[in-house]
């Protein structure tokens, strides 16, 4: 059914809308988002040290990241039905758990199996704190969801910057095994603890967006799974997010095969390893680009923002496969890769809330959500692809052009497919005229 979302204005006296309120409720899903951020940004460091410790295949190994983007991606549907059901307290208190649980488990394991279950444990715990996250977002900021999802999902991007060194420093001083212990319990407990400060907004309690086209009506999961733009919007994720997941996976692995792993980076105030630096820049550069590229989306819409970040995106993983043995550069690329690379957990999970409203957006994005799996079945298929061609090069060329790929739809496809949706939903939302229909169409004559 069509729906409307009243502004501050039209809810009346003892009605205020509380913009405080609403704040508050985004730095606490930022804070959970930077409590779970490590256990995909951070594997990246263990992996050579589980090989060098248990002999195994990097690419046996790195199936346990495989599994944990599929649990956190693929069980999204899911979590957004009790998302819905239950609220955002309890699902982000019962992934807090569930995170913590699953680093405690990869100290103690010492076969492959044992790091695939930490790893299907903390898919379900990252995605069920990600997911409601997210979805609180959407719901308390329909005026700024480009913005808001941004900052939200920046925290998960940006959220390891600032553990990046300590876990790096703690495996090499007291072995992987206790780094996972002790940042596991740390961090589920942070977001177990932050859980309990958060809720979703009241009828009426926020404003539309007065700038973009948005739907009136709020879509079944049945109902965006029968239109055109959800399984466009589908495609253009996976396309985006393949060449993002790769490199989050094997930064570390490419660095060294590219020969810079070890190179030490002076910059006359500190000298620093590549890799780790590499590693730290990209954190911030992946959590500036969502709330940045949300922000411009908000004012110019998402089309033209996607246009610009896919296109940059290509063009950067392009110049990492040609220029990436040099130090420097490889520093520099692998910035730019992260920073367009980033903005797609904000454009489309906005794009979703602007297209099918938030009712059901739980589930909606949930089903969206699952494209960032499929692009993960790429990682180990990408060990595979480079062993077979001797170079990361045929790698990186191939992601560069499927983002190329998803450019181009935004600038030829996604406008007018969007427009056409909004158009069939009743277009932007507006406030109901005091005169009633026909005096409304008489001031508007």
């Amino acid at each position: 059914m069509s729906t409307y979302t009243p502004t501050p204005a039209a809810l009346g006296p003892g009605k205020d809308f509380s913009e405080s309120r609403r704040w508050l409720q985004l730095v606490v899903g930022v804070v959970c988002m930077v409590a779970t951020a490590n256990i995909q940004y951070a594997w990246t460091l263990f992996v050579p040290e589980i090989q060098q410790t248990f002999g195994w295949e990097r690419a046996s190994i790195q199936i346990a990241f495989t599994i944990f983007v599929l649990v956190q991606t693929w069980l999204a549907p899911i979590e957004g039905f009790f998302i819905d059901k239950f609220g955002p307290r309890l699902m982000v208190a019962f992934g807090a758990l569930f995170i913590g649980t699953a680093w405690v488990i990869n100290s103690q394991a010492t076969t492959l199996f044992g790091f695939y279950v930490g790893a299907a444990i903390g898919g379900i715990g990252v995605g069920s704190i990600y997911a409601t996250c997210i979805n609180n977002a959407l719901k308390w900021f329909p005026d700024r969801r480009g913005l808001a999802v941004g900052l939200t999902a920046g925290g998960y991007g940006a959220g390891s910057a600032a553990t990046i060194l300590p876990i790096a420093a703690m495996i090499e001083s007291s072995g992987f095994q206790e780094t996972f212990f002790f940042f596991g319990l740390l961090q589920g407990g942070l977001a177990f603890v932050a859980a309990w400060f958060l809720r979703s907004p009241k009828a009426g309690q926020v404003k539309a967006s007065d700038k973009l086209n948005q739907s009136r009506r709020d879509y079944t999961l049945r109902e965006a799974l029968n239109t055109k733009l959800f399984w466009l919007m589908f495609l253009m994720f996976i396309c985006v997010v393949t060449g993002g997941m790769m490199a989050v996976a094997q930064l570390g692995v490419i660095a060294q095969d590219l020969g810079v792993k070890e190179f030490k980076v002076d910059l006359y105030f500190f000298v620093m390893a590549a890799l780790p630096l590499a590693l730290m820049l990209d954190r911030v550069m992946n959590g500036i680009s969502r709330p940045l590229f949300g922000w411009i989306s908000d004012h110019i819409g998402r089309e033209k923002t996607m246009v610009i970040a896919f296109t940059l995106e290509g063009l950067g993983i392009i110049a990492l496969g040609a220029f990436g043995h040099n130090p420097w550069a490889f520093l520099i690329l692998s910035g730019v890769v992260f920073l367009a690379w980033g903005e797609v957990y904000s454009l489309f999970s906005a794009l979703a809330g602007d297209a099918f409203g938030t009712k059901h957006i739980g589930k909606i994005y949930g089903v969206l959500y699952t494209a960032k799996g499929i692009g993960a079945l790429f990682v180990p298929v990408g060990n595979l692809l480079m062993e077979a061609t001797g170079t990361w090069s045929t790698v990186l060329y191939t992601v560069a052009g499927m983002d190329l790929f998803a450019a181009f739809l935004a600038i030829a496809v996604l406008p007018r497919v969007f427009k056409a949706h909004v158009a069939r939903s009743g277009g932007v939302a507006s406030p109901p005229s005091p005169l009633g229909p026909k005096g409304a169409a008489q001031a508007h004559a």
